[in-house]
């Protein structure tokens, strides 16, 4: 069975910063790329940084570009989003997503996502 839980999530003042991550289990990890997404209150889900399934490479939303960090460690299955200079408008559920990109089998999986509230 396939999981993945993320952590870190929290109450964090204007300015700070925090990380998130996300464990997977059940799938081989190398052959995702793996995303963070999150969703604020009102918004549509966003895509806010990829990481190649080896680390190669990775990208991020306009956004968040200069104040997110994606890595992953392929020995622990799981994938890091550090965040510095935390916005309010940062506020949002944080999900974690594993996408497929080689081998067989379904092409997404989700986490359940850790709430990052950026409030004074």
């Amino acid at each position: 069975q396939v999981q993945l839980v993320e952590s870190g999530g929290g109450l964090v003042q204007p300015g700070g910063s925090l990380r998130l991550s996300c464990a997977a289990s059940g799938l081989t990890f190398t052959n995702y790329a793996m995303n963070w997404y999150r969703q604020g209150p009102g918004k549509e889900r966003e895509l806010v940084a990829a990481i190649t399934r080896l680390g190669g490479s990775t990208n991020y939303a306009d956004s968040v570009k200069g104040r997110s960090t994606i890595s992953r460690d392929n020995v622990k299955n799981t994938v890091y989003l550090q965040m510095y200079s935390l916005k309010p408008e940062d506020t949002a559920v944080y999900y974690c997503n594993a996408h497929r990109v080689l081998g067989l089998g379904p092409m997404d999986y989700w986490g359940k996502g850790t709430l990052v509230t950026v409030s004074s």
